[in-house]
């Protein structure tokens, strides 16, 4: 028989196979209720770092998370935060302390830069993104680019930005 979730067989751990509407199935329907969005954990996670005083171990972070997260999950959250240069750490015996470079705000930043880069031309993608901004979001972007300084604030508008725009990454 199958579970109802994949089509797979499945057993009960003694070779059994699992009954569908039985217990088993509906802690399976609860896990997926449970299921998180992309990106949600990670943001989550930088939340948990973003409250620390000092930098953290991932135990610490596991613990504040709650939820039954398992250990190894939360490193894997946290080495994925490295590698997108959302989160530093430094060896501390024989694990590591993580500390946050990036909010979630910051962290939907970085995804949006990595976008960016991977296209050849930047002025359209820019230019286009801009172009679907509601007035409000315009302004705000127009105060933001003003408060930057250099020729962000000033000028003909986004064309100077979509070329110029990298000026500032990798911050």
């Amino acid at each position: 028989m199958t579970d109802g979730t994949d089509g797979a067989s499945s057993t009960d751990g003694r070779g059994g196979a699992r009954v569908a509407g039985g217990t088993d199935t509906a802690e399976g329907a609860r896990a997926r209720e449970r299921r998180r969005g992309q990106g949600e954990l990670e943001s989550q996670v930088l939340a948990v770092l973003g409250t620390a005083a000092a930098p953290v171990t991932a135990a610490w972070v596991q613990e504040r998370l709650g939820g039954g997260l398992a250990y190894t999950t939360v490193i894997t959250i946290l080495s994925r935060l490295y590698d997108k240069g959302a989160v530093t750490r430094s060896r501390a015996g024989r694990s590591f302390e993580w500390t946050p470079v990036a909010d979630g705000a910051g962290l939907v930043a970085l995804r949006m830069r990595k976008l960016l880069d991977r296209e050849d031309d930047r002025d359209a993608v820019l230019s286009s993104f801009v172009s679907g901004l509601s007035t409000q979001d315009e302004r705000l972007l127009r105060s933001l680019l003003a408060e930057s300084g250099g020729d962000g604030g000033s000028g003909s508008g986004g064309e100077a930005h979509g070329r110029g725009g990298s000026q500032g990454r990798g911050r």
